[in-house]
């Protein structure tokens, strides 16, 4: 049996091809791939050659173990039918629909722990944002915002959407938050969003800077995300926080750099810079929680959440090199894009 694989082959290039499907072993499962998520950050990376090549893909993952050199597989979002059992898999789980992280590819064999079973009335469209609900829950363990808080997001990317409907079910003094696309400010706003700003508009961004608690303070925010993979929307995070305020950085720059002005407010602030990834849970938590609980909360928030309308574009795998090139050069137009198989 053959699969159809998805491989980055040189910057600005992709490619499907046609492989072999091992048969699973024991303990193991195929799942036949029903859709897979684009992270349209870490793969436009990838897409543009400028994913740093001196780290592994992934060693979190045990699929993206491997170096960053051309041709590579990449994705980590896959949600599929099992078809096939291994020796010793119980007859229960034919049939199941299940979460995995895989690249993109028609189907897959994998070891059953790695798997997880979809919960029931969840469809496949709301299982595939397992991945960035997770990172989203993530951001907001971190940055810890409490009761009357005012929170700004910077960036409306899917993660920021998501990040931006978990903190609209805090009760926070305001929620503004930025991004330089239209599209995505509108979606902000049905995700919770008090208001969505262009971040380019500095008048409006001054009318929303939250005044300061105390005379001859800083206006800014008691909390900040900077979510927009943009290294140089990282000063913009630091100016508009206030005193003792927080900035949790979630953005991924790869190879980009980030010049950062630490003289000025901040160097007077007490600001803390809090660096956000998924792959590991804060330290202060670690006594009460481990990945299976946060995965258990994500999948609580998207039986919540049901974020599948943030789906704005569906290709099929023999489509990827329109998909990539929709996400390069018009990534203003896309929230989510996932392929069918």
């Amino acid at each position: 049996m053959n699969r159809k694989s998805l491989f980055f082959t040189a910057p600005g290039q992709v490619s499907v091809r046609e492989e072999p499907l091992q048969t699973p072993g024991p303990g193991q499962v195929t799942v036949r791939t029903l859709l897979t998520a684009i992270s349209s950050g870490t793969e436009t990376l990838l897409y543009r050659g400028l994913f740093p090549n001196d780290l592994v893909l992934d060693d979190n993952i045990d699929a993206l173990t491997g170096a960053v050199e051309y041709p590579l597989k990449y994705g980590y979002s896959a949600v599929g039918e099992v078809i096939d059992l291994g020796h010793g898999v119980s007859p229960e789980w034919m049939g199941r629909r299940v979460f995995a992280f895989q690249p993109h590819m028609s189907h897959f064999v994998a070891d059953l722990i790695s798997l997880q079973v979809i919960p029931d009335g969840l469809s496949v469209e709301d299982a595939v944002f397992l991945p960035n609900m997770e990172t989203a829950v993530n951001f907001i363990m971190d940055g810890a915002p409490t009761i009357g808080e005012q929170v700004v997001v910077l960036g409306q990317g899917l993660v920021g959407l998501l990040t931006t409907a978990l903190l609209s079910q805090h009760p926070l003094a305001s929620l503004v938050t930025l991004d330089r696309y239209s599209l995505r400010r509108q979606a902000s706003l049905r995700c919770g969003a008090l208001v969505s700003l262009d971040p380019n508009d500095a008048q409006a961004l001054e009318t929303i800077l939250p005044e300061p608690p105390l005379e001859g303070g800083h206006r800014g925010a008691d909390l900040v995300f900077e979510l927009t993979g943009d290294p140089g929307a990282l000063n913009q995070a630091i100016s508009m926080c206030g005193f003792n305020g927080r900035v949790v950085v979630g953005s991924w720059y790869g190879k980009k750099r980030a010049e950062v002005d630490l003289g000025g407010w901040f160097h007077r602030s007490r600001m803390n810079l809090i660096s956000s990834q998924v792959s590991s849970i804060n330290p202060k938590y670690t006594a009460r929680w481990d990945k299976s609980r946060r995965f258990q909360v994500a999948w609580e928030m998207l039986q919540i959440g049901k974020p599948s309308h943030l789906i704005t574009h569906t290709f099929p795998i023999q489509g990827a090199v329109e998909a990539y090139q929709l996400l390069a050069e018009n990534p203003g137009e896309t929230i989510q894009v996932v392929f069918t198989y």
